[in-house]
């Protein structure tokens, strides 16, 4: 019996033991294995203080009132609120990694002893901030050593924090140098080598009104408006500008200047002197002086040709309503009318016309751009090949009317229009076409 006592008394601890595995241990919840614990129990939303020292760097203090990000130290400044909501953000969802050494004796080893970079936040009824410091990258590069200086363990964290959070304090400015609202702009000046032009727009379209009045091309004016907007500062030269140094970076008197119009109101971006590729300016309403990116540059470079409208036409076939052209002694005329429901063109007796033949004529038109303008009419509009008027409007209730003239000049084509001044030179092919779909007509 003795024999049997031990091998019995084994099987019924292992069946204990077995049921305690299967009814405790097999009953838990399973942890995820992507769960990781939280470095601070906090939300991006509740962080209204962010203090960011870098070792032999910056250190940069930013407070959050309402929505919008001041920067208080070491300069008082608008602050880049993408860049500071990202390092909230980034607090709030850092994961401990893993936990590499609870009581270390040496944080030299970690690069912590300095830390390369310490971030302290502060939500809004916190007395003490919460702080991270950040060391050295792990050997394979994929974490870097971080510990909070109320604690003694040391932790890895994902090495990409390292480049949100070491952030100088020109990082978390706010760059842009002109804000407006594109809302209420309604008007546009530049002014660049003794020569002004100015831009109006009422509506959806651009005009330019000086040197002349003239149509503008919307796309043009509408991207130097949008590069005025997004124009940042490269590098920051000087916060409260002396008239020696406006004198030393070419902004006593501006190489260029742009003005964006706002009714009475109007921001305004001058350049100075070119260095290295990069240009000096100001906003012509604070003292500072910094340095832009050549884009801006060459925006501002471009001439009275650049910004007007290309298309001889503001017509479309679709919106075209009357059409006369006149060659020499011959005019012809097409008359858009309505019959049984439908669109019909109609000559100037009263006869249908071949609604594919105008349209296709009206799209060729309307396709016929200027290559380059002479400032001077050219004497060939005095023989026109062809002129051509015709009323359009994009419902019932609008009526516009435009007229464009034509002539041939040697081996060139050129144009122009009564609401404009100067000679448009086109593409004579382009206008080929349109007198073969006239012909057509016939």
């Amino acid at each position: 019996m003795r024999g049997l006592a031990t091998p019995l008394i084994l099987v019924v601890v292992l069946a204990g033991l077995g049921g305690y595995i299967y009814f405790v241990e097999m009953k838990k919840p399973e942890a995820s294995a992507d769960s990781k614990a939280k470095a601070f129990n906090v939300t991006a939303e509740q962080i209204e203080e962010l203090e960011i020292k870098v070792t032999g760097g910056d250190t940069s203090l930013a407070r959050r009132t309402d929505s919008a990000w001041k920067l208080v130290q070491p300069v008082e400044a608008d602050a880049d609120g993408s860049e500071l909501t990202n390092m909230a953000s980034s607090l709030a969802t850092l994961d401990v990694q893993r936990v590499v050494d609870e009581n270390p004796t040496d944080l030299a080893q970690y690069g912590l002893n300095p830390p390369a970079v310490e971030v302290g936040f502060r939500t809004k009824d916190q007395k003490n901030q919460g702080r991270l410091q950040i060391g050295d990258k792990t050997p394979t590069g994929g974490d870097v050593y971080a510990k909070r200086p109320d604690e003694k363990r040391v932790f890895l964290v994902s090495s990409f924090l390292e480049d949100t959070f070491k952030r100088s304090a020109f990082d978390l400015r706010d760059k842009t140098i002109l804000k407006f609202d594109r809302e209420k702009v309604d008007g546009l000046e530049l002014t660049k080598g003794g020569t002004t032009l100015q831009f109006a727009r009422k509506g959806a379209d651009w005009s330019i009104v000086k040197p002349a009045s003239m149509r503008a091309d919307y796309a043009t004016v509408e991207g130097l408006v949008t590069s005025l907007s997004s124009t940042l500062m490269q590098k920051f030269v000087a916060p409260d500008a002396t008239p020696a140094e406006l004198r030393q970076y070419g902004l006593d008197t501006p190489s260029a200047s742009a003005s964006i119009l706002m009714g009475s109101a109007r921001a305004s971006l001058l350049l100075g002197r070119t260095e290295n590729a990069e240009t000096y300016a100001k906003d012509a309403a604070r003292p500072s002086i910094m340095m832009v990116a050549p884009t801006i540059v060459t925006d501002l470079s471009k001439t009275l040709a650049d910004f007007r409208r290309k298309e001889l036409f503001d017509l479309r076939s679709f919106s075209t309503k009357r059409v006369e052209l006149k060659r020499g002694a011959d005019t012809f005329v097409a008359e858009k009318t309505s019959k049984d429901g439908k669109d019909v063109w109609r000559d100037a007796a009263g006869k249908d016309l071949d609604t594919a033949k105008v349209e296709d004529m009206l799209t060729k038109l309307s396709g016929l751009k200027a290559v380059s303008f002479d400032a001077g009419t050219s004497a060939a509009l005095r023989s026109p090949t062809l002129t051509v008027q015709a009323s359009f409007g994009e419902n019932t209730d609008e009526n516009r009317t435009e007229s464009v003239t034509f002539a041939n000049a040697g081996n060139a084509v050129v144009a122009s229009r009564p609401d404009e001044p100067g000679t448009a030179k086109l593409d004579g092919q382009g206008f080929s076409d349109v007198m073969q779909a006239l012909d057509s007509l016939r």
